[in-house]
């Protein structure tokens, strides 16, 4: 009998043209494409190790034109954790992370939710538009980790998609931590109620 693998799944969500799918294809492959098709919404599986445990990723690369948000919305709810990716040479791709991480938070319901900022696209410096202290304030204000990648250079690739899922697997072990007690107090308060 096998042993069914832990299953973690991450989006990829961020502007159109931030290096989303090239980060994902480096990441699945080994490869880095300079053109491809904008995507329309793709999921890729894969079997690695983390941490010395065989484990599975899904990874929602998502689409960088406007989607039905019905479709998005739905793709948010499911993903575990989030990879929220823009482009150090384009400061519109990272005002339109605030609104990401916003969405993600309302979508999700939780202000703990596994999110990384990614800042890519590292390798063009003589066209970096965004501050890298600018970067690290707004993954501190955010609580959350920022890191710069290069998906052409195949810098910090490995990184991020390790890095949300040991923050989706340390999330799942706080939540089976958490005392059943709790429920079981909230339904033994529900029978003593009495309704006048």
């Amino acid at each position: 009998m096998s042993i069914q693998k832990s299953l973690y799944k991450v989006a990829m969500v961020g502007s159109g043209d931030v290096g989303k799918s090239a980060l994902t294809l480096q990441f699945m492959y080994n490869e880095y494409e300079e053109e491809y098709e904008p995507t329309k919404a793709d999921i890729y599986r894969k079997t690695i190790q983390l941490d010395g445990e065989e484990v599975q990723i899904d990874i929602l690369d998502t689409a960088s034109q406007e989607v039905c948000a019905v479709i998005r919305d739905s793709y948010y709810r499911r993903s575990d954790g989030f990879l929220c990716v823009f482009s150090v040479t384009n400061e519109k791709s990272f005002q339109a992370t605030h609104e990401i991480r916003e969405l993600v938070l309302l979508l999700k319901n939780d202000d703990r939710v596994p999110f990384l900022l990614v800042g890519n696209k590292s390798d063009s410096k003589e066209e970096r538009k965004v501050p890298l202290s600018e970067c690290q304030a707004t993954a501190q204000k955010w609580g959350v980790t920022y890191v710069e990648t290069s998906a052409k250079l195949y810098q910090n690739v490995d990184r991020i998609f390790l890095d949300v899922m040991r923050q989706i697997r340390s999330k799942r072990a706080v939540h089976s931590n958490e005392p059943n007690g709790r429920r079981k107090a909230m339904k033994k308060g529900w029978h003593k109620c009495a309704v006048l």
